[in-house]
Formats: structure tokens, C-alpha cells, sequence
């Protein structure tokens, strides 16, 4: 083998680690100089992103800092009666706020009288923005009507949202305004109900369980609307929460509408209409006499007119003007079984029974019966008594007061069934 003198081995060792070093430093510069250069290139890269790519957005950012924007509610629509008393008013927002929304303020008058004819506000909903149809879309945290008036004319009583920009110091504080766009007031509701017959109305029925409609007949305005027991609207408004919770849950259900969505058995009041059903089937005529027997029997029951039953007595030969006016169940006992119930269940729909009069409040149809509806819905027959009961209003039968004020408008006006209108007619 051979090998290098010790002294050589020596040498060449000496001069690999010489190598090496310059290695090592070449590295250590390249690697300086490469972090260096990336460095700047992420600082370059950084500041075209802040102020190039996203200079807007900082902008903006900065922009808000230093101004403000103010929502301005709008002026709600007043809601008047038909002679022009303010019902209902909005107070104009304190425009001088410091604050980010410019609140408004209903004020209700007589508000246990007209709350289920006027109905209150609460704050929006998701249903509410999810199913807002009106021209002048909802903002966060207003309000919008419930029940009543203030629910079927939203969109006319609502307006358009103002907005209101302030240049402020960095503590916040106003310095100046920059622009101004004024908010668009809802509009004027005149309904056709007369406060005073309201007021006299709901003084009748108070602390009961009652309603009363009033309409004129000739064109179905709705003059008096009162149910109660009634509640107050302004607590809603006030978002008085311990006191609407009451109201929600009161055992008495005020919020009830008695007057459009409680149904009842009508009794007499339902008795023209089963003589107009007679007289228009031609099953009797004006001077067809019926004998008042005092009672008559239907099976082995017995029914009786309220006369025999509370004097003892009778009228003898009745006519159908006669029977309307003394209310005399004999003449309808007979008259109803010559008629038929599908007959009766015919012409009571045709004066607005059974079926919503469209008056734009949450309402019940109610229910003329039938044979049929019997079999159906209770599993049994029908009996000559239900025709019986159905000829004065009684049994099965019921009906809202307001169906019963529109019906009893058609003998007022001549023959004409007029829908319900909350709103006044032009003359």
C-alpha cells in the first residue's frame, strides 16, 4: 500500500477545513442576504395589500371613526275617527340626539275604548322582516303594528327612514352636521267610527264579556267596534313587558276580539232572516196566519214559546210581521220545517253567515249547520228538533256579532249586503 508521508497527511487536512470555512461563509451570506431580500418583499407586499388592495376598506374604516350615521325614524301616520279627532298621533323624534337611532313615540287616546279596533305595536320580528311587503322597508329595531289598524295599514301609516351624518371629535362629540336626508311621515288614516259612540259603547259593555258592532247600512262603515274585556295599547308601545305579559296571559283573554273572532248562537236576531228565507221560497206569504199554541212537540220533547212559558199565554193567529215583532217561536217552530234546514243553511249564507265579511281583522267563520255537517262531524242524525232549534237561532248555529251587524243591515238598507269598512267613504 502505498501512503503519504505524515507530513502531507498534514497538509491536506489543513487545507479541507480552510475549505470548509469559506463554505460556511458563503452560506451564511447567501442566506443573510436571501432573508433580507424576502423580508422586503413581504414588507413590500404588505404595504401594496394596505394600501392598494385594501385602501378603500381602511378608508372607510377611518371615515366611520370620524363620522356618524343616524337612522331618523319617521313620523308615524295619525289615525282619526270619522269627524277628524286624532285617535292615535306619533311624537316627532328628538332630531338633537346624540345617539345612533332617532326613536318616535305612539300615543294612544281612549286606549282601552279603541284597543281592539286600533290594535298596538311591538318590535319587528324575523316573520315581520321576512314577510314585509310594503314599499318602505323595515329597519332594525322598529316597530310594527300587531292587531288592528296599526297591523292592516302598516305600509300606509309607516313612512320612509330618514338618515343623518355628524362629523365627530375622537371623543365622539358632534362637531358638525354633513348631510341631511329628512325622513318621509307616514300617512293619515280616517276611519269611519265615531269616538263618542265608542266611548258610549264601551262604557255599556265594561268589565264584561261582550262585544258591539255598529255599521250604517247604507255603505257598511263600521261606526262602533268595542270587545271586552279590552286592554291597554300604550302598554305595548312603552314595551312595559310586565304588564303585556299580564295581558297575553290574562285569564280573561283580552286580547281577544270578541266582535270579529268570538262565535256565538244568535237566538232571535236570526228570525228574519228565516222569514225571508220563507217568504223568497214562496213556503209562506205575507198573510199566511200560523196558530200560537203555546207549545209543540217534536218527538217526545217539547218545545214552547217564551210567552207560554213565562205568562202562560198566547197570541192565537200570528203573521210573519206579528211573529217578528213579538218574536214568536210557534210561527218559527212551523215556518222552519216548511222551509227545510239545507234551505235555511242557503239563505243565512247569503246574508254573510258563515263565511269571514273580509274586514281585514282576524275573524271566524262560524257555522250554519246541516244535515249533512251533523252526520259528519257528531255522528248522528238530524231531528225535526235541530230544525226547530235552528228556525230561532238556537243549537248548532253560531255566527259573530259582526256578521250579525252586517246581516241585520241588509232589512235597514233595502236588500243590500255591504261589506264591513274601517275606513270612511267620500260622499
Amino acid at each position: 500500500m502505498n501512503t503519504l508521508p505524515i507530513v502531507k497527511r498534514g497538509v491536506m487536512k489543513g487545507m479541507r477545513f480552510e475549505r470548509d470555512k469559506s463554505i460556511s461563509a458563503a452560506v451564511f451570506l447567501y442566506g443573510f442576504f436571501s432573508f433580507i431580500v424576502i423580508f422586503f418583499l413581504v414588507i413590500m407586499l404588505r404595504l401594496f395589500q394596505l394600501t392598494i388592495v385594501r385602501g378603500d376598506y381602511y378608508k372607510r374604516i377611518s371615515e366611520q371613526n370620524r363620522i356618524r350615521e343616524f337612522i331618523i325614524e319617521p313620523k308615524r301616520g295619525e289615525i282619526v275617527d270619522r269627524k277628524g279627532f286624532v285617535i292615535v298621533k306619533n311624537d316627532s323624534p328628538d332630531t338633537q340626539q346624540n345617539e345612533s337611532r332617532l326613536t318616535s313615540h305612539r300615543t294612544y287616546q281612549d286606549p282601552e275604548t279603541i284597543a281592539h279596533l286600533i290594535g298596538y305595536r311591538q318590535k319587528a320580528d324575523k316573520a315581520d322582516f321576512a314577510n314585509d311587503l310594503c314599499l318602505y322597508k323595515l329597519q332594525s329595531r322598529d316597530k310594527v303594528g300587531k292587531k288592528g289598524i296599526e297591523k292592516l295599514f302598516e305600509c300606509t301609516l309607516r313612512g320612509r327612514h330618514g338618515k343623518k351624518l355628524i362629523e365627530v371629535d375622537a371623543k365622539g362629540n358632534s362637531i358638525k352636521t354633513l348631510s341631511l336626508l329628512p325622513p318621509e311621515d307616514g300617512k293619515r288614516v280616517t276611519l269611519a267610527f265615531d269616538s263618542d259612540l265608542q266611548k258610549k259603547a264601551y262604557e255599556l259593555i265594561k268589565d264584561k264579556k261582550a262585544a258591539v258592532v255598529g255599521l250604517k247600512p247604507t255603505t257598511g262603515e263600521v261606526l262602533v267596534f268595542v270587545s271586552s274585556p279590552s286592554f291597554n295599547p300604550q302598554d305595548f308601545e312603552d314595551a312595559n313587558e310586565s304588564v303585556t305579559r299580564q295581558i297575553i296571559n290574562g285569564e280573561n283573554k283580552p286580547l281577544f276580539n270578541r266582535a270579529s273572532e268570538g262565535v256565538y248562537p244568535p237566538g232571535s236576531i236570526f228570525k228574519p232572516v228565516v222569514a225571508t228565507a220563507a217568504l223568497e221560497e214562496k213556503k209562506i206569504t205575507v198573510d199566511t196566519l200560523v196558530e200560537d199554541t203555546g207549545q209543540i212537540k217534536a218527538g217526545p220533547i217539547t218545545f214552547g214559546n217564551w210567552y207560554f212559558l213565562q205568562y202562560g199565554k198566547t197570541e192565537g193567529m200570528i203573521d210573519v210581521v206579528k211573529a217578528i215583532r213579538r218574536s214568536n217561536d210557534i210561527f218559527f217552530y212551523k215556518t222552519g220545517a216548511l222551509v227545510t234546514t239545507a234551505k235555511i243553511k242557503t239563505w243565512a249564507e247569503k246574508f254573510g253567515f258563515a263565511q269571514k265579511t273580509n274586514i281585514g281583522f282576524e275573524e271566524a267563520e262560524g257555522l250554519v249547520p246541516s244535515e249533512f255537517w251533523k252526520e259528519e262531524v257528531l255522528k248522528d242524525q238530524w231531528y225535526l228538533g235541530d230544525t226547530y232549534n235552528l228556525a230561532i237561532g238556537q243549537g248548532f248555529i253560531s255566527v259573530t256579532p259582526l256578521q250579525v251587524a252586517q246581516a241585520t243591515a241588509v232589512f235597514a238598507n233595502g236588500g243590500y249586503l255591504c261589506s264591513p269598512q274601517l275606513l270612511k267613504l267620500t260622499t
